[in-house]
């Protein structure tokens, strides 16, 4: 899980600084940010992609756990909108990315 995890980080790092998608609240000043940002960009979103990756490990290993940490998941995913961190699309990026991810690390592990 580690090593997914690390590969996540790098994998969403590296995006963000090839693709170069503006934070939502800095192309739009009328947006509040709720918090401070980790890094100037957001796609995709690092906090989801994780939380998808996770949620997925999760599902494949231990399926009666999916589903009481699903609303965590979809939580993280909502908040970065409502904070103003990210976009939908990002949000929906991350999620996609992660889950794949997640997914292709299970099959690595052959559970």
């Amino acid at each position: 899980m580690a090593l997914t995890g690390l590969t996540c980080t790098l994998s969403y790092k590296l995006l963000k600084r090839w693709l170069i998608r503006e934070r939502p609240f800095i192309s739009f000043p009328a947006i509040n940010c709720g918090t401070r940002p980790l890094d100037r960009y957001s796609f995709p979103s690092g906090h989801t992609l994780h939380a998808a990756c996770f949620q997925v490990m999760l599902t494949v290993a231990e399926p009666a756990l999916a589903l009481i940490v699903l609303p965590f998941t979809l939580s993280v995913a909502a908040s970065r909108v409502v904070l103003g961190l990210h976009y939908p699309s990002d949000v929906a990026a991350g999620a996609l990315i992660g889950g794949l991810m997640g997914y292709a690390a299970m099959s690595w592990l052959q559970f």
